[in-house]
């Protein structure tokens, strides 16, 4: 009985520290686990924590080049002007809707494209864009009729507005502080596109005829689908839509080919629900940069179409008021009586496109410099009060150098306040909307497109003095308004949610 008793004791002593135990670590295992939780990081870290490689070398390379096929496709209408008027024997009025229906097309398009690209992917929007666009562009070749030519070219409008998505795209992979320095490098892929359907003019359109500068021309198209599947889909996309995934697989790609690293611990972002909604760009947060984007795309579309349509019409009807032309300048084709201007164009009109496309890629470290020293809002005023003073001096009688020069000027302008606006649209919106929100600021420039050839192709017959002047008034109010948007985007993160 003595030699239980103390068994007993060191029973229960045994038991109560096991109680204790129990007790002291029953408590501490949520802490411990919350400890040992890796640490997370978002998809903007990830970006900036990779730097700038050699993914970022090919997607500036292949996405530059749906630049290409945009300008192209724009371009083209001014080198054709001349060739359909004689061909279907068409006034004014019809050689100026043959590009308003092309915009109309990318007005239409433009919203639907950024819903589609905001809920389902920038990736398929923006492929889609150039096989639809390619399509579309060889039926305009085999058009019968003008009629056939308009609706096909309104089509074509459409895969434009979808290859648009490609600089949001692009946009979402390269850090901050290389934004301000690649972004505006794109015009050299505009001016590219420009330069080469220009070219294609030249040397296609007298032997072969304007259908096979048509069917030339979409080669390049062809080229960049096959490139396109190097291309991944959005990071920031990926993770918006609960795709977290495909987001690292995507993030880790791209760290092996830049020779870098992640951040360490795991990507965390929050599922966007609200992905695409259109009442985002209204509500309290973006209303006012929302109209005032508007106006500004409206502006930039009126001010750079007008330049380039309005450069052509000044030399397909030799309106240019110059004080030492050659015989060929001199002559005014007031043929009242007759059905149409059946003018091409020469090898010094050519020479003078050519050199004003040039004009978009001159004051590219302008651009840069503007860019990191006084910010996006800044800048588009700046160019925007250029564009105003170069349209107005565009009417003032000098030589062929001289237009040559101011052409060159103006271009180089109008083409820098497209580029900017474009970057600050695509940073001053939120993944959830970025697309849409391009989409629609698209639609709005369209607008200006549309109503742009009316003024620079049929009003220029009248007065060059008045076609050039509502140009002028439109930029110098837009400076205002860009003025007065509230956020300056300069070195700031791409928001994911609004």
């Amino acid at each position: 009985m003595q030699r239980q008793e103390p068994t007993q004791e060191v029973s229960a002593i045994q038991l109560q520290e096991v109680m204790l135990e129990n007790h002291v670590t029953d408590k501490p295992p949520q802490p411990a686990e919350e400890l040992k939780e890796p640490p997370g990081y978002t998809v903007e870290e990830a970006v900036e924590a990779m730097g700038f490689g050699r993914f970022h070398v090919m997607l500036f390379g292949i996405m530059g080049s749906a630049s290409i096929i945009e300008a192209m496709e724009i371009m083209l209408l001014a080198v054709l002007s001349p060739e359909i008027r004689c061909e279907w024997r068409l006034d004014d009025w019809q050689v100026a809707l043959v590009s308003t229906m092309v915009f109309f097309g990318f007005m239409l398009c433009g919203v639907v494209c950024g819903y589609v690209a905001d809920r389902y992917g920038r990736w398929t929007v923006v492929c889609g864009g150039f096989m639809w666009g390619a399509y579309f562009s060889l039926l305009t070749s085999f058009s019968p009729t003008y009629g056939w030519f308009i609706f096909l070219r309104s089509m074509v409008g459409c895969g434009v507005a979808a290859t648009s998505q490609g600089f949001v795209l692009k946009t979402e992979f390269i850090p901050s502080k290389y934004r301000g320095l690649l972004l505006p490098l794109a015009s050299v892929f505009w001016m590219a596109g420009s330069v080469l359907i220009i070219v294609l003019g030249m040397t296609v359109v007298p032997t072969l005829g304007w259908r096979w500068m048509i069917r030339i021309s979409i080669v390049p198209s062809v080229v960049l689908i096959l490139l396109f599947k190097f291309i991944p889909e959005s990071a920031r996309f990926q993770v918006s839509v609960g795709n977290v995934r495909g987001a690292m697989e995507t993030l880790e790609w791209i760290a092996r080919l830049n020779n870098t690293q992640l951040p360490p611990g795991v990507l965390r972002e929050p599922v966007v629900k609200e992905r695409g909604q259109c009442s985002v760009l209204v509500s309290s947060t973006f209303r006012r940069t929302s109209l005032l984007l508007w106006y500004t795309w409206f502006v930039a579309s009126f001010s750079y179409y007008g330049s380039v349509l309005g450069s052509s019409e000044l030399l397909e009807k030799n309106l240019l008021c110059v004080t030492n032309a050659d015989p060929h300048t001199h002559v005014r084709h007031d043929q009242e009586g007759a059905p149409c201007y059946c003018v091409p164009f020469t090898h010094q009109d050519y020479g003078t496109l050519l050199i004003s496309c040039l004009g978009e890629v001159a004051l590219i470290p302008l651009n840069i410099g503007l860019l990191s020293v006084v910010g996006r809002k800044h800048s588009m005023a700046v160019v925007q009060v250029l564009s105003a003073a170069f349209f107005m001096l565009i009417n003032v009688c000098t030589t062929m150098f001289g237009f040559t020069v101011l052409l060159f000027l103006l271009r180089s302008v109008v083409a820098m306040n497209f580029n900017i606006v474009y970057i600050y649209t695509a940073e001053v919106y939120p993944t959830a909307v970025r697309s849409i929100g391009l989409g629609v600021c698209t639609s709005f420039s369209r607008i200006g497109g549309m109503i742009a050839p009316f003024i620079a192709q049929v009003l220029m017959s009248a007065s060059v003095l008045l076609a050039l002047l509502p140009f002028a008034v439109a930029c110098l109010l837009c400076a205002v308004c860009t003025m007065l948007l509230p956020i300056e985007t300069r070195g700031r993160a791409l928001l994911q949610n609004s």
